[in-house]
């Protein structure tokens, strides 16, 4: 058995088609809840079992007179291949940021690629709203009772910021059925394309467009292209003025140093351009790919966490 594909320190794809995950320092699943000494309560749940898809919740410990609390839910990164809610820079980035915020964070652990190909991440986590809806409105768990459903907000960095996209398109198609959707908050979105970006045609970028072609060429379905809907954005045609118009607020929040900042900046201008009525593009100088999660604790990090937080505030 030998390795056909291979992002060193994160994971290995054999020829029998198994996956081998490098999987670093993380808070394991626990359905009990906890308490963390920053202020945070947090807990793992399940969203369907037989997938499975499963979440876990933070929310302040104390949530001062606040009667109800915005809900973020929120979708990690890692190409679509890696990646958990439950590795220790998500951990802390999202339980300090839902007492920064004063708000409840479900974030989604959904099933990877290359075993389980888009679109299925998408539709796991749109599952997660269909569960929210349904945990809310039944007072399944004492933990969403304070959950304003009329205050969603969705998020994700890289891929998950990919998926953050088109949950948002589908939940804008059902907004009656679900949950009502206030704004959308891209961490370094992870998108692109057949034709390369001028930064992509570099040749000091062969190895970071080495890296994004093995990661897309994992997840999107097999036998179709970087022009698939769900890496190019400009491909996904379905989408009428009417729904551009409709689109939530959305802010993209790209880095100075991130190879991905341009990819960034043209969804932004491509959602402008579509009629998306408020975007905003908020660049954080001289930091790195999803910096927050390997350094949750920096000034960087606590900078991004109070633009996330006024951006909140105000829808």
């Amino acid at each position: 058995m030998s390795i056909v594909a291979e992002a060193p320190g994160f994971f290995q794809l054999f020829s029998d088609g198994s996956v081998k995950r490098f999987y670093p320092e993380s808070v394991p699943h626990s359905s009990e809840e906890s308490l963390s000494p920053n202020g945070f309560k947090f807990k793992d749940v399940t969203i369907d079992p037989s997938k499975p898809v499963t979440a876990r919740i933070f929310i302040p410990a104390d949530q001062g007179s606040k009667l109800k609390l915005p809900v973020l839910v929120y979708f990690h990164g890692g190409g679509f291949c890696i990646g958990s809610t439950t590795w220790l820079g998500y951990h802390h980035f999202l339980g300090d940021f839902c007492v920064k915020s004063q708000s409840i964070i479900v974030s989604v652990d959904y099933r990877l690629a290359p075993e389980n190909r888009l679109p299925i991440a998408y539709e796991d986590c749109y599952s997660s709203l269909e569960w929210l809806k349904q945990q809310v409105t039944y007072d399944s768990d004492p933990w969403l009772q304070a959950a304003d459903i009329s205050r969603i907000f969705l998020s994700g960095d890289s891929a998950g910021a990919n998926i953050t996209h088109q949950v948002a398109i589908k939940a804008s198609r059902n907004k009656d059925r679900h949950v009502s959707v206030k704004g959308l908050l891209m961490i370094h979105p992870y998108f692109g394309s057949e034709k390369r970006t001028a930064k992509e045609n570099c040749d000091d970028a062969v190895e970071d467009v080495k890296m994004n072609d093995l990661f897309w060429g994992l997840s999107i379905p097999e036998g179709l292209t970087r022009d698939y809907y769900g890496c190019n954005f400009e491909k996904q045609l379905d989408v009428s003025a009417a729904e551009w118009s409709a689109f939530p607020a959305v802010t993209v929040y790209v880095a100075g140093l991130d190879f991905l900042k341009e990819r960034g900046v043209m969804y932004g201008e491509f959602l402008a351009k579509k009629g998306v009525k408020e975007v905003a593009i908020v660049e954080a100088e001289n930091q790195p790919h999803i910096y927050h999660v390997f350094h949750p604790e920096s000034d960087a990090t606590q900078l991004l966490q109070s633009q996330m937080s006024k951006f909140m505030e105000s829808h």
